[in-house]
């Protein structure tokens, strides 16, 4: 059984929006805390991008869907060897 994809999208737009707001905050190569809370909604942000279907991808190929999707691996590397 297939899990609705809505939610995922949810969770994309939650986590852009959440990012822009650590933006403001301050500069996240200078604080430990924002640093962590933007890594974590840019987690969400990519590993939920892999559950939108097919379908809807190619639908807006525009999107930079498997840059976003990728991004995750990438993240997970950096943030073991950087920390501000």
């Amino acid at each position: 059984m297939n899990k609705p994809w809505q939610p995922y999208a949810e969770h994309i737009l939650d986590a852009i929006a959440k990012i822009r707001r650590i933006q403001q905050r301050g500069d996240i190569t200078k604080d430990d805390i924002l640093y962590d809370a933007a890594l974590r909604n840019l987690q969400t942000l990519s590993e939920s991008t892999q559950r939108i279907p097919d379908t809807l991808r190619a639908a807006y190929p525009q999107v930079p869907w498997r840059e976003m999707s990728g991004f995750r691996n990438i993240l997970v590397q950096l943030s073991r060897r950087y920390r501000p």
